[in-house]
Formats: C-alpha cells, structure tokens, sequence
C-alpha cells in the first residue's frame, strides 16, 4: 500500500475536470432538467425527432409503426399489426390468419357439415373479408365447372371416399389445403382490416369464433390452432409486452437484493440505483423520440442491459468514494477523488461500449441497426446519470450514512484469496501470456465453426398456440412458409412448348429436392387434365382453365412463370445444402436458355440470402468496434503498448463464447450478432478500469508490479462485484419464453464471466510481460521509476 509520506495524487487533466463537477451541483440539475423534459416528449410525442429529421432530408424516411398499412383502416389494432409477409402465397391464395383443423373424418358427411358450419361462421365475423378452404378450391378440369372438394347433400360414404382419393391427387388441394394422408386441412382466412379494432378480432375471435362452431357437432373429433402471418405477430408482440414488465422488475429486484448484500447497507444500495434507474426512464424516452421504441429487443434486452451497465459504474464509483469517506476524507473530498480517477474509467468505458454498440449501426438488418442506436443513447443516458446523481448524492446530508460499512463489502473480505491467484500468475507471466494468447488463437479456430441459421419460430413463446401450430404444419403440409422459383423471359416470340420444356426443367430441378415439398407448376396441372402426351405438347389445354388459376403460374403476357414450393421451419441451416444446389441448377438452367433469367422468392429464402449479411454483420461489428476501441485506450492511456496488451483478455471472452456455441450447437443469428458486440463493449469496461488504475498508481511512483497489485487492490472489489451484477442480471432473463431473448441472455453470462477471469488472471500476466518500455516518463514518472521493478518483481516472488 502507499505510505502515508506519499505526496497528494496527481491527476490528470480530464480527472481535474469531472472532480470539479462536485463544486457545481446546480449543473448537474439543469442537465437533468434537460434531458427529463426530452424524455416525456418522447413519451408524449414518440417519433417526433426522427420526423423533423426526415422533413429535413436528414435521414432517410421508413414506414412508421403508428401509420397502417395501404387499404388498412385506422384502428388501433391496424396500427400495431399492420401487414406481414413478403411472399405471393400458394396458387390457391394467401391468407392473413391459417386456421389448421385436424380430424379424422374431414371425409365424411359429419366432417364436411362440420367444416362448413365453421366457415359460415367465420365468414359472418365482420372482421374476416373471406375464407380460402377446401369448398373454394379452383376448379381443375377443361370446361371450368365448379366441383366441391367435400360431396354436398346425403353423399354416401362410397363417394365420400372417392372424393378423397380424387383430392389427394389434385394439385391445388393436396399440399396445398390439405394434408395427403386428408387428416388436416387449412382454411386461410383473409381480413378486412376496415373492420379491426382490436386485436382479438384478428386472433382469438377468430379461433373461439371456429372452436364454437365445431361444438355444434360433438360427434366430430376436431382440433384447432391458428397461425399466419398476423396471429405469430401478435403472438410476439403480446410476448414482448409481457416479458418487458415482467423482466424489469425480476432484474430490478435482484440487483437492489445483490447489490444490499454486497454493500451492506440499504442506504448505499438506494444512492447506487438512482443513477441506472433514472438513466433506463431517460433511454425509454429517447428512443421514443427517434421512433426506435418498436424494435423487438427495446423493450427487455435494452433496459436490463442498460441498468446493468449504469449499476457497474455507479459501484465503481461508489466503492471508491466510500473507500475515501472511510479514510476520513471529507464528502466533497472523497468525491473530488472519486471523480478524477474512477470518474475517468467510466468516460472510457462509457465511450468505448457506445463504439461497440453503435458499431451495429454498419449492419445490412434493419432490426440491428436501430438496436445499435438506441443502445448508443442509452449508455450516454445512463452515464450521465451517473454523473450528475452520484456527486449531488455524496455532497448532500445522505453522504453521512454512505461510509458505514466501507471496506467491509462481501467481496472485499475476499480479495487477499484472489490476490493469491493473481500473485501466482504474476510468478509466472511469460508461462501464462503464451497459454493466454495461445487459447485465443485455438478458440477463435473453433469459432469459425459457426454457423449462421434463422427460425420463424424463434420470436414465438415456447409451447404457444401459434407456434404449435408451425409444428402442425410442417408436419401436415411441409411447412407454412410458400416458395417460389421464379421464371422470366425477354423473348416475346418464345414458343409454349419451349416454356414448358424450360418449366419442366426447373420443376425436376425442384422436385430433386426431398425437404422442398409439394411442388405446383402449370406441368403439373397439365398433368392432371385429362389425355396422355408430354406437356410441350398440351400447352393449349392451359387456355381452357380459369384465368386467375392459369396466371397464379404462368402468364404469357407478362413472360412469367413460376413453381412453388412449401418450406417447413426448420432453419436455414438446414436448408443452406437444399437452397445452395437449388440455385446453383436453377443458373445452370438460365444459362443454357439465353435471354431467360430464374430467382428464388419467399420468406425462407431472403433468411438463407440474409446469411450472409449476418455473418459479415458480425465480422464488420466486431472488427469496426475492436479498432475503435483500441484507437480510444491508445489515445486515453497515451500508450501503443496497453492497447495492444488489452486485445488478448478483450477478445478472449468471445472467442470463448463463439466456441461454446460451437460445442452446444447454437446457431449465429441476429441475436447473437448483437450480443457479442454488445458484450465486446461491456467487457472492456473492467479492463479500462484496471488499466486506469494501473496508470494512476504508476504515476504515484510505484513500480510496475507494485502498480499491478496496487491496481487490483483498488479496483478489484469494484470489477467483481459488478460481474456479479451484471451475470445474475442477464441470468434473470434466462427463464424467459422467447428464445431470442433467452440466447442473448445466455451469450452474456458466458461473456462476462469468462471476461471477468481475463481481467483477474490474465490482464496483469500480460502487463508484466509486454509493458516494460518507458513507462515511468509515459505515466509521468521520473524515468529512474523503471529501476525498482526487478526488485519488486524479486520481492513478489519471495512472498
């Protein structure tokens, strides 16, 4: 420790100028003042910054969460749920909800009285516009008359089963509303949003409307679940919803309970939290002035993240001026001291997390970069909070109270133990460096093993209605997702009979693939009209069917066709081989014709394109954020060294991360993208802290193991003490039934903890190692500083 005839510490110029904070409180209010009153304005006005900015031509202008859709009407639920999906849907028609009805008597007169009454009655709901079944089904037959799927009148059982043999070779029904082995049949229910003004006329309504209905007759087995588009919106939003109130007040809960453990005093626990709690309310206001407030990880990840991060500098902060108070420091003095060195780290930390986070900003996906910037105004929120609540607190008759039971902290009582650990690591530094740098380099191998994979599934509720009727789907009919290959052709003079040879191609192309199920194109309708011939040469049957039926698949005015496809939700990785060879045949196909060219369209598809951008979302975030940041300690530290040294422990948490995920088989999605930049930012934090404070005591005139010890000393029970925090913090989100938020969660724990280790073991190994240039002059130091580390060193090793 230093001895008492050390002379007064010297700070820095920039630790001079946030210890002078403490001299002005009333700056500190109205900068409080300020910010509070553009927070309600977000509250009261959400996206009214953002709409200035757009009229300024400032920033590009985007569809707006409180406008609804074309041909949508004004309702509240219009402007919550808008519309979803980007594909064309099936040759039958799309549908904004999929009521599944499974049954094993579809095809009997019971069944089909059954299913009729349902849809009757959802067709009287003045919200459903219409309803797509198996009665509506296109006519596929050369004179277009109509024929129900489901024998009308007393049909006997004989030609119920001839109906259903007949409809599991129809192209347009099975696979398409029904499953082949006739147990499951869809209705696609489209909406006619003039009519919505809530959300349960588009959801629940629907399904107790259709679980009434099939009530009526008792003596038919049906089960029910809806999905679509629309009721898997909701379904997360109203997860979403949930899980933000919920989540708060557990991660809320557990900090102030951890952090009176770990402080031992109530009064000190209340002072630490106002600053992260009034910086979140600050966070939830401005992003609501930017109109980010709809992004789907604004409303659980960013305000536990935020009040986590907010917690760790307050207990920084606090630890050091409780350690000042009860050296018997006067209040103003200890926060004077608290300020110019601890206050220093938390700029640093505050700037180097933004950069992580903002690094987000570079990413392709739209949901990203918006959570990138509101994770940016959050850690500038929280960390003025910080400095303006922590100095008024401490200069006020409360600072009376913030001394009792300094030094006595849980974690305090158990440095000497961890000290034995790292004064075993600082005998060893070299042995410790290379395994150090040499796990890095073994970790970030495995995590090249990763694999970018995405899941319609994964915003949903585990066990949810919606989601178990995916499930239902994809075992039914392969999937509620249709894809589509795509034909186009410049030549107006193309035959028919070469269109069908080219269709015909791409539709063997298709049907090779045994995970792409029930594929439809106008070869196969030929195929199920009467006569024999290859379909080159019965294209002239196609002018006998429906128009809307003929040109949901081939439209010769437009030099279009297409076959589509049912894709199960299974993932991308899953799919990746299936799309890979399908695209690399479908460009051999367009090669060969020229003046042709074939695309792939649909939900599942744009995911496995997307895999690519998140795969160089996170290469661009990380290596943009690790850059920046070591730009920013370089010129903070005012040394090369130290910010080559703080790589290693920085990127070995999530070199470590990415290769548990390689060994438990989680995927690399959006989530994890934003995660481990995110924690990039976060885990430098205890770094600059330990590097600040490994600075400040070498320019008090200590030696550089001397320093390093010193150093953790100081700043240790603050770093572990906020790992704490921080790790049963994210831990609370981990019982949540969103997946997504459950693997962000998870990626954090991992993260920090391993980070945490880096920083204890690690850190001060490599700073004995590689920070032995003139440091002494660097630091202010007198240069013959450097001469007294061989005897430190010496004197360590013998003790």
């Amino acid at each position: 420790m230093i001895a008492e005839s050390t002379p007064p510490p010297r700070f820095s110029p920039t630790g001079r100028l946030f210890a002078r904070l403490v001299d002005h409180p009333w700056a500190c209010l109205v900068v409080g003042a300020v910010v509070t009153l553009l927070a309600i304005s977000g509250y009261r006005d959400p996206g009214w910054v953002r709409r200035q900015l757009e009229d300024a031509g400032l920033v590009e202008a985007k569809a707006r969460a409180d406008q609804p859709a074309q041909g949508q009407g004004q309702g509240p639920a219009n402007r919550r749920l808008g519309r979803t999906g980007r594909g064309r849907g099936s040759a039958v028609g799309r549908g904004d909800a999929v009521l599944v009805v499974e049954s094993p008597v579809i095809f009997t007169r019971a069944g089909a009285d059954a299913l009729r009454g349902i849809v009757a009655r959802l067709e009287s709901l003045p919200a459903v516009a219409g309803v797509t079944w198996l009665d509506t089904a296109p006519p596929l037959n050369i004179f277009g008359l109509a024929e129900p799927i489901l024998p009308r009148g007393a049909a006997t059982a004989a030609r119920f089963e001839v109906a259903r043999k007949r409809a599991v070779e129809h192209p347009l029904v099975v696979g398409q509303l029904l499953s082949p082995d006739a147990r499951t049949t869809v209705m696609l229910v489209r909406i006619d949003w003039a009519y919505v003004d809530d959300e349960a006329d588009v959801t629940d309504r629907i399904l107790a409307t259709a679980t009434a209905a099939a009530a009526e007759h008792p003596g038919v087995p049906v089960e029910l679940s809806l999905t679509g588009s629309v009721p898997i919106r909701l379904a997360w939003m109203r997860s979403r919803e949930t899980n933000e109130r919920k989540f708060q007040l557990i991660a809320y809960g557990l900090i102030l309970a951890l952090s009176a453990v770990l402080f031992r005093g109530l009064s000190v626990v209340l002072v630490t939290a106002a600053a992260p709690v009034l910086g979140v309310l600050w966070t939830l206001g401005l992003i609501r002035c930017f109109g980010l407030q709809d992004n789907p990880f604004s409303h659980v990840i960013l305000p536990i993240l935020l009040s986590l991060v907010g917690f760790a500098d307050s207990v920084h902060m606090m630890v050091d001026i409780r350690r000042g108070l009860a050296a018997g420091l006067a209040p103003r003095e200890a926060c004077h001291r608290g300020l110019a060195t601890v206050g220093v780290a938390c700029f640093l930390t505050m700037i180097t997390t933004a950069i992580g986070m903002a690094s987000l900003s570079l990413a392709q996906h739209e949901v990203v970069r918006d959570f990138g910037w509101s994770c940016v105004i959050g850690v500038a929120a929280t960390w003025l909070a910080v400095m303006a609540v922590l100095p008024l607190a401490c200069v006020t008759k409360w600072s009376k109270v913030l001394a009792a039971g300094a030094g006595r902290e849980a974690i305090g009582g158990q440095l000497p133990r961890i000290q034995r650990g790292i004064d075993f690591t600082l005998r060893r530094p070299r042995v410790t460096s290379a395994l150090a740098i040499g796990l890095l380099a073994a970790l970030a191998l495995v995590s090249l093993r990763l694999q970018p994979d995405d899941r319609k599934a994964n915003i949903l509720p585990m066990g949810s209605p919606a989601q178990l009727a995916l499930e239902r789907l994809d075992a039914a009919l392969g999937g509620l997702d249709v894809c589509s290959a795509d034909i186009e052709w410049s030549d107006p003079a193309l035959t028919p009979a070469a269109i069908a040879d080219l269709v015909t191609e791409v539709d063997d192309a298709v049907r090779a693939e045994p995970l792409l199920a029930h594929p439809l194109s106008l070869r196969r309708l030929i195929e199920s009209l009467p006569g024999e011939g290859p379909t080159r040469e019965r294209m002239t049957l196609l002018e006998l069917l429906p128009p809307p039926l003929k040109q949901s698949l081939y439209d010769p005015e437009a030099r279009t066709a297409r076959v589509t496809f049912r894709v199960q939700d299974k993932g991308t990785v899953v799919y990746k081989p299936t799309f890979d060879r399908l695209d690399a045949r479908l460009r051999e196909i367009a090669a060969s014709h020229p003046g042709v060219t074939i695309g792939l369209s649909g939900d599942p598809i744009w995911r496995w394109r997307d895999l690519y951008h998140v795969v160089m979302d996170l290469a661009r975030s990380l290596g943009t954020a690790a850059i920046e940041i070591l730009i920013v300690m370089v010129v903070a530290f005012r040394s090369l060294r130290l910010g080559l040294i703080a790589i290693v422990p920085n990127m070995l948490p999530l070199a470590g991360a990415a290769a548990w995920m390689v060994f438990t088989g989680q995927p690399l999605d959006i989530v994890s993208v934003c995660a481990l930049t995110i924690c990039l930012g976060i885990a430098v934090d205890d770094t600059i802290h330990f590097l600040s404070r490994y600075r400040f005591e070498l320019a008090q005139g200590l030696p550089r193991v001397a320093a390093i010890r010193q150093a953790f000393a100081e700043v240790g029970t603050g770093m572990i003490m906020t790992t704490i925090v921080l790790v049963v913090g994210f831990s609370s989100v981990l019982v949540s039934d969103n997946r997504d938020h459950r693997a962000f969660a998870l990626l954090g724990v991992v993260t920090l903890s391993i980070a945490l280790l880096c920083d204890l073991f690690c850190l001060p190994a490599l700073v004995a190692v590689f920070d032995r240039g003139d440091d002494g002059a660097a630091a202010g130091l007198p240069t013959d500083a450097a001469a007294d580390v061989p005897a430190a060193e010496a004197t360590l090793a013998g003790g």
